[in-house]
């Protein structure tokens, strides 16, 4: 049923290809559904990450350097503690349901359970966190409060898992795409009221709890109940057991991804952290290439590690090849032309964060690497070597910040970025014997990235 399903699916969008294509996909029914997925998942970034930007840039414009600054800190201060709110569980749900179809009910009622709970709990660390950091100012503590609040909802993504382990992520991109089309229309209504930074970090938070219900009813449609959920305590705990060095990871992975944003405002202010973020806004929008075309084909090299080694690196190898050349592509442009594109999309009052982008942007090339093999470090049950590898990455990330922050200010903490992330998704690799194989096929990519 299922694979008929799929295959009727498939073959819509197949018949509008070349006819060499064509061909070369009939009856290809894994790397179909790859595609095809692909193809949904793109779609829903192009729609959600072009019309975002652009959105985010008429917010940027009418708010200004310093509110923007504001908005922009508590997102980045919430989402330190995102790793709480997702357990590391993503990847490791993904593999159960495709290993176990039969259980689905279990797998996806026992992470429901630990992601309600744990979001739970990140919103009231994050609150008292910022309490403790930010003594006394009643506005960052206000904003950093009401953007948790949307890390409730994000226990319905436990949906999204369901429909990437059976390759269907369109149900997910509809969904999330009609709360998305619904809160552009209200942060439109909220720049026409001039209202205040306070009432679009409701508009964020209200974006996670409208995608949450669209997921929960999308789940419903495939003839689906949330009553039939079973959650299991041994099934919770096997989760748990396997899911907290990946969790610690996420955790690691969101510092120095987004500690320099928090370091900014605590030692230079939000001006510069609103100068630092349009920046970034522009090279972090890239990241969704990886994480959408290794969703789409993680199911496919499950089981080829199933079924062969062999198939197994050479499949990864060419994920590895598609990626960083992909990285390549963005990276070399977007550098060349960094001080103009602000200048563009920004206005005059951005245009010295020219510099941050040209720099930041590099870090697409080690966001790709590191994305391409996580399919890796799941299979292979290699979860504490990616712990220790991106708490490296942390602390190296937090020092550096600390020396280069106070003489050279945004540029500093973009460079702190590069190198941190250069540490913890590839040279770390080479530190390990049990992870030089993947170190050596990633500096095969890099390097054959460059020149084909």
């Amino acid at each position: 049923m299922r694979q008929s399903a799929a295959d009727t699916v498939n073959a819509h969008w197949l018949k509008y290809l070349p006819g060499f294509a064509r061909d070369r996909l009939t009856g290809r029914h894994q790397l179909q559904a790859a595609l095809g997925n692909s193809g949904w998942l793109f779609a829903d970034k192009a729609v959600r990450m072009g019309g975002g930007l652009l959105l985010m840039v008429w917010i940027a414009r009418y708010l200004g350097p310093t509110s923007f600054g504001q908005l922009s800190y508590a997102i980045a201060f919430v989402a330190l503690f995102g790793a709480i709110a997702t357990l590391g569980l993503d990847g490791i749900v993904v593999r159960e349901l495709v290993r176990e179809q039969e259980n689905s009910d279990e797998i996806l009622g026992s992470a429901f359970l630990l992601r309600v709970v744990s979001g739970a709990l990140a919103v009231l660390v994050a609150v008292l966190v910022a309490s403790l950091v930010r003594p006394g100012d009643d506005a960052a503590q206000q904003l950093v409060a009401i953007v948790a609040v949307g890390t409730l909802f994000q226990a319905f993504d436990v949906v999204d898992l369901w429909f990437q382990s059976r390759v269907q992520s369109r149900y997910t991109v509809m969904a999330r795409n009609a709360a998305f089309l619904v809160l552009v229309l209200v942060r439109v209504a909220l720049i026409q009221a001039q209202a205040g930074v306070a009432a679009f970090a409701w508009a964020a938070s209200a974006e996670l709890a409208l995608a949450g219900l669209a997921l929960a009813l999308s789940y419903r449609f495939q003839g689906r109940t949330w009553a039939a959920l079973k959650p299991r305590l041994v099934r919770m705990r096997a989760l748990l057991t396997e899911s907290w060095p990946l969790m610690l990871s996420s955790f690691a992975v969101l510092v120095y991804m987004r500690i320099d944003q928090v370091m900014l405002a605590t030692m230079l202010g939000e001006r510069e952290v609103g100068l630092y973020a349009a920046a970034v806004r522009l090279s972090e929008m890239w990241y969704v290439i990886p994480t959408v075309i290794v969703s789409s084909v993680m199911p496919s090299l499950i089981e080829a590690r199933a079924r062969s080694e062999e198939v197994y690196y050479q499949r990864l190898q060419t994920l590895l090849n598609l990626l960083v050349r992909a990285a390549y592509l963005v990276a070399i442009p977007v550098s060349l032309f960094a001080g103009p594109l602000m200048q563009l999309f920004y206005g005059e009052a951005y245009a010295a964060a020219g510099t941050v982008l040209a720099v930041h942007v590099w870090t697409v090339v080690f966001v790709f690497l590191g994305v391409a093999y996580s399919p890796w470090i799941y299979n292979e049950g290699r979860s504490r070597f990616w712990l220790v590898q991106t708490s490296l990455g942390a602390c190296l990330n937090v020092l550096l910040n600390l020396w280069l922050i106070p003489g050279q200010g945004a540029i500093g903490s973009a460079i702190a970025t590069l190198i941190a992330q250069a540490l913890a998704t590839w040279l770390a690799n080479g530190l390990f014997a049990q992870t030089r194989r993947i170190f050596r096929m990633q500096t095969k990519s890099l390097l054959g990235g460059m020149v084909r």
